[in-house]
């Protein structure tokens, strides 16, 4: 029989001054290690305890480095990277009408794949590791993530009028189920059900979105109440707000999450906490397009999920939650003129395990025995990190993303101190470059 006291074998152990495990307590090491084993953290905790338990292959000291979860994207349009800058300084509905629409019309599969992968490499370089994702011909967007090493919850846009992708409405369906179909039992590729807005839908699209949905047991995102414009025109073409809206057709639920949820009222945040419906926070986007500002505090206090987003590069220009992490922290002081309002160790949260939630997957956004090794390094040593009185503080109000030195998901290194394993960065850029030309002209 074997000894159980004998070291257990694992893949790769990772050593580092301090880990943040994002566990229920929040649980802080330092001079910690993390062993992996077939893609699943194995042990973790302080070094000294955790080495004579293990035996691994490989040893990799990150030396005076942070590690914690990888992050998590609530919500973004990928492979938008190759939009990035064509439009700003917009509201959202000339934006988005006058200067993306009629771009998006001249894209084609392989450009959709080619930002996608530009994306997925930006992402990877600032420490994401799972994002949510909804645009046009998105198997591209699902190839790209493949690709990659991340993990993607994908869905086809749903509109009530034709798109690039499909020619109506059966068109649209038969795609969503061909490519359910196609990335069943993916370990990294999930499909959900993706309408676009109340405002570019009917309510026979969102009811047959809310059908297909239980009948394929998928997941359900849209955009929702992200601006005041949005709560007008819902009321006067249905007679109600956008939320109750949505929840007099049965979208809201568990299996649903809200990308920015905007333009909301205290009753329309209970009905949200009580239909145990997720949403993802967009702050930049909502910044500069001058949307508003969500009421997190108000959900997260009514005990609502909600993770963070960068929404697509086309809008926040950058896909990194770093900067959307500060961003969240400061806008709420600001906004409600209350300097405890969203702390650190809360805004932490929404970018990992919040994040997750949104996704339906708890078992990401944290790190603890048993659970996916998907997990970022951030070097300690930059001089915006020194000293460290406080990791979380640190990680929200003076990081960049830029200190991320190693992105592991599922036990592979995807991205470590410049290197894409996966990727060709020179020649993704160089093709991303060439398309842009034929996109800038509106």
């Amino acid at each position: 029989m074997p000894d159980p006291a004998a070291p257990q074998p694992c893949d790769i152990l990772l050593l580092a001054s301090c880990l943040l495990t994002q566990d229920e307590q929040r649980t802080v090491h330092h001079d910690a290690a993390v062993a992996v084993r077939d893609g699943r953290i194995l042990d973790l905790g302080p070094a000294e305890e955790v080495m004579p338990r293990v035996g691994p292959a490989k040893i990799l000291d990150l030396g005076e480095s942070c590690i914690l979860p990888g992050l998590v994207n609530a919500h973004t349009h990928a492979s938008m990277t190759l939009l990035r800058g064509v439009a700003d300084d917009l509201p959202l509905m000339e934006w988005l009408t006058g200067h993306i629409f009629p771009r998006e019309q001249r894209l084609t599969p392989q450009l959709v794949e080619l930002g996608a992968l530009l994306a997925c490499a930006e992402m990877t370089r600032f420490g994401v590791t799972a994002f949510c994702d909804m645009y046009l011909m998105e198997e591209g967007v699902c190839k790209a993530a493949d690709a990659s090493g991340l993990r993607v919850l994908a869905g086809e846009v749903l509109f009530s009028f034709p798109s690039p992708a499909y020619a109506d409405e059966d068109a649209a369906f038969a795609l969503v189920e061909a490519q359910a179909a196609r990335w069943k039992g993916h370990d990294r590729v999930r499909v959900a059900l993706m309408p676009h807005a109340v405002y570019t839908t009917t309510p026979a699209l969102l009811e047959r979105c809310r059908d297909f949905a239980e009948k394929l047991n998928l997941p359900l995102h849209l955009h929702l109440a992200e601006t005041a414009t949005e709560t007008t025109s819902c009321v006067e073409a249905h007679g109600l707000r956008p939320v109750p809206y949505c929840d007099s057709l049965g979208l809201l639920g568990p299996r649903t999450s809200l990308a920015h949820a905007v333009d909301l009222n205290p009753d329309e945040v209970a009905l949200l906490a009580e239909r145990g419906t997720a949403v993802a926070h967009c702050p930049r986007s909502n910044m500069k397009l001058a949307s508003g500002v969500a009421p997190v505090p108000r959900m997260l206090a009514a005990g609502v999920p909600v993770g963070l987003g960068t929404d697509g590069a086309a809008s926040s220009n950058n896909l990194n939650l770093f900067a959307e992490m500060a961003a969240a922290a400061l806008v709420h002081k600001v906004h409600t003129m209350d300097p405890t309002a969203l702390p650190a160790q809360q805004v932490l949260d929404l970018a990992t395990r919040g994040g997750a939630a949104a996704l339906g997957q708890p078992e990401l956004g944290r790190l603890a025995p048993g659970l996916p090794a998907d997990l970022i390094a951030l070097d300690l040593a930059a001089p915006n990190l020194t000293p460290l009185h406080n990791p979380v503080s640190n990680l929200v109000y003076a990081a960049t993303g830029r200190e991320v030195t190693l992105t592991m998901v599922a036990g592979e290194i995807l991205y470590k101190d410049g290197v894409y394993p996966r990727l060709d960065l020179p020649v993704i850029r160089e093709a991303a470059r060439h398309a842009a030309e034929g996109l800038r002209k509106g």
